[in-house]
């Protein structure tokens, strides 16, 4: 088996971490399958579905040059030498931002993984010795993707900067990215301590709607910390940036390169040191009590199991127009409900799709007033609720239990159309459909009933670039291809299609203002989604249901 250089620098550390009680030889062990097994797997963001003839063909590490490119965007940040609080907070902000969002997209379903248990902890192995490989395992791969974000950054800074303003640029992401890794496993820990089986995989699920939402408000506060006047950027303390992160672990830089050493810089250093390493600690301290809580992740009781049929059935009955849909429709949304990973990929991206409207209007409010805003046209945001469609539509044809796609062949299936048009329909209702209520509610709060007329319209455009989504994508029968084989390399085509939605907007905000031209577009929309609706469904069903 293939001895990985991560591990022979991790035997030098073999006394400090069986100080911890753990058995060294045997999370090695484990952490060298592990490896073997990630080099090929593709991660979520990032993955292809072209398949290697290479066995040693690393995929992650591939991936990581995509990192790389997007870490260039904090060099002019670390180059500068004005405001060192301002620069950093910035950066750590950007760092945090991707590190989260990695540690959720792709490292959730690692360190909530209970195979670990199930299969290695019926050997002598202990759960402190599990859990430590598994810590290792996250840290491993988060330090890869860190290491390649800040890369092209930290190697800037050595020479604008200097050495000291490199190494505690180093030592500062270190302690960021321990923090991330401590505050998520305690906080998935507690949710642990009080629920159980299906129950607490929703919750999980809707932890990371939060988190997401968080991170992305979390830029704005970072922003309003700071005060430009005359070109000149000013930071003035608050007892709310205590709970602000990024400006505890920007507070060292100040301090260095600016000489401006005082209680509140010094406070916020201290922060930046303690809370990380004290996290960490109490996490390892209780690793052997988070893996044993993870077993209620296999209880599934009947009281959880019980679905609540009638709002699938009444949503069936009112938008599927004969019994095979209707089936389809049911089928999808106990699906949708019940794949875990499914889940995993897609609710963080309805966290943003909740949260991005509201973020611009929270960078306008700062040059606004609320007045200002609720007569004007910002209602138009809305449309960013539909960006996650074509990722949504991309998704249909993946889950975890994919092999029972057999079942199409068994069943007496003439036409796919109902099968589509069932699934799609699910979920548009269960994903898409609850977030735009949400949104419209809050949007007619701020600017008025003014514009229910044209959150209508928006609906119809929104429906009409669905059906666009699903005629110009690759056709599959929904649920029937593995996770692993989703590619993310169609982002360019996401990217183009979404310039579509961009100009059925631009449509309607040209047209509306125009005598009539609400009604206009409403009639103009309700007839292109039935002439949509009826033409996309116009599947060769012989050819997908043999493959």
């Amino acid at each position: 088996m293939k001895d990985f250089k991560i591990l022979r620098l991790l035997d030098k550390l073999m006394p400090l971490i069986e100080k911890t009680g753990v058995d060294y030889w045997s999370m090695r062990k484990i952490l060298q399958v592990k490896l073997l097994m990630d080099g090929r797997r593709v991660p979520t963001v990032f993955s292809n579905n072209k398949k290697s003839n290479d066995t040693d063909d690393n995929k992650f590490l591939k991936s990581l040059g995509v990192y790389i490119l997007m870490g260039l965007v904090l060099i002019p940040f670390v180059i500068m030498k004005s405001n060192y609080m301002y620069q950093m907070s910035i950066v750590f902000s950007i760092v945090m931002f991707f590190i989260t969002t990695s540690l959720i997209s792709d490292f959730s379903a690692v360190l909530l993984d209970v195979g670990y248990k199930n299969i290695i902890g019926t050997k002598p192995v202990g759960s402190r010795t599990i859990g430590m490989a598994k810590v290792i395992h996250l840290t491993i791969y988060l330090f890869n993707i860190t290491i390649s974000l800040i890369g092209p950054a930290l190697l800037v800074s050595l020479f604008t900067q200097g050495a000291i303003f490199f190494l505690v640029f180093l030592v500062t992401i270190v302690l960021l990215e321990l923090f991330i890794i401590a505050l998520t496993a305690l906080l998935y820990f507690l949710i642990l301590r009080f629920f159980d089986g299906e129950k607490l995989k929703d919750i999980i699920n809707y932890i990371q709607i939060i988190l997401t939402m968080v991170i992305s408000i979390g830029y704005q506060l970072v922003g309003r910390v700071f005060s430009i006047a005359d070109l000149k950027i000013n930071f003035i303390p608050k007892w709310w940036h205590y709970f602000i992160a990024p400006i505890w672990f920007s507070a060292p830089f100040q301090m260095i390169k600016n000489s401006e050493i005082s209680d509140i810089y010094i406070t916020f250093t201290i922060l930046a040191i303690v809370i990380p390493i004290t996290a960490f600690a109490f996490y390892i301290k209780f690793i052997n009590h988070f893996e044993d809580s993870l077993q209620k992740l296999n209880n599934n009781h009947s009281n959880t199991n019980k679905v609540n049929r009638s709002s699938v059935d009444f949503f069936a009955k009112l938008l599927c127009r004969d019994s095979e849909e209707r089936l389809f429709y049911r089928f999808a949304s106990n699906m949708m409900r019940n794949v875990r990973q499914f889940k995993l990929k897609i609710y963080p991206l309805l966290g943003l799709s909740i949260i991005l409207p509201f973020v611009f209007i929270f960078q306008i409010l700062g040059n606004s007033t609320i007045h200002d805003i609720s007569s004007g046209k910002m209602y138009f945001l809305i449309y960013f609720c539909g960006m996650m469609l074509p990722t949504l539509i991309w998704m249909i044809r993946y889950s975890e239990k994919y092999k029972g796609a057999w079942i199409y062949k068994s069943l007496p299936i003439r036409n796919v159309a109902p099968i589509f048009k069932g699934t799609i329909k699910a979920f548009l209702t269960k994903l898409f459909l609850p977030i735009f209520i949400l949104e419209s509610i809050i949007f007619t709060i701020i600017f008025g009933t003014r514009i229910l007329p044209e959150l209508l319209i928006v609906l119809l455009n929104i429906l009409i670039f669905t059906m666009i989504c699903f005629m110009t994508m690759k056709k599959s029968l929904p649920f029937s291809e593995a996770f692993e084989s989703a590619q993310q390399d169609n982002s360019l085509f996401n990217l183009l299609i979404t310039l579509v939605l961009a100009l059925l907007a631009a449509i309607h905000f040209g047209l509306a203002n125009l005598n009539y031209g609400v009604y206009i577009l409403l009639v103009l929309g309700s007839i292109v989604n039935l002439f949509l609706w009826k033409a996309a469904f116009n599947i060769s069903s012989e050819k997908l249901i043999r493959n």
